[in-house]
């Protein structure tokens, strides 16, 4: 008679790691399409929607403190707001733009803006600086636009 190398009082070690190794993969890229993890980022409120609030997060949603100067966003690119969970766009001279940080994908917050695109380093997905439209996938919805108020040389949240 053999052996069994399992003990009786719990699972084999390689289910324990493989559903560890699942977890953290999990937990590493957030939600899903529909339900990015980092939905509270437009909405103010976690888990909400983009539609139910115009803030870009949690204590922030109210605005008001100075977010950046005009002259901190270069025309044709932007700058991510990583504390803020907001990126800042210039598409054009005198005109700015902002949106979510928070990739639509999986969650992933967004690290770049180049090229007249804003870029998540996760699975690459790309966004347009003009309206948050996806430019490049896997991401299949825009990022969603969070309002500023620029009044002067300062842009603040809305």
């Amino acid at each position: 008679m053999t052996a069994s190398l399992h003990s009786a009082s719990g699972p084999a070690r390689r289910t324990v790691v493989g559903a560890a190794g699942l977890a953290v993969a999990l937990t590493a890229c957030g939600g899903s399409d529909d339900e990015p993890s980092g939905s509270s980022a437009a909405s103010g409120s976690p888990g909400g929607t983009p539609d139910e609030g115009a803030g870009a997060g949690g204590d922030d949603a109210a605005g008001g403190a100075p977010l950046a100067s005009t002259a901190d966003i270069p025309e044709g690119g932007g700058k991510v707001f990583a504390d803020r969970k907001v990126v800042v766009t210039q598409p054009s001279a005198g005109e700015f733009k902002a949106f979510s940080a928070t990739c639509t994908h999986q969650g992933c917050a967004v690290k770049s803006v180049a090229d007249g695109v804003i870029n998540c380093p996760c699975h690459n997905s790309d966004f347009s600086i003009t309206d948050g439209s996806v430019r490049g996938g896997p991401a299949t919805k825009p990022l969603p636009a969070v309002e500023i108020t620029v009044s002067g040389d300062s842009i603040s949240l809305a």
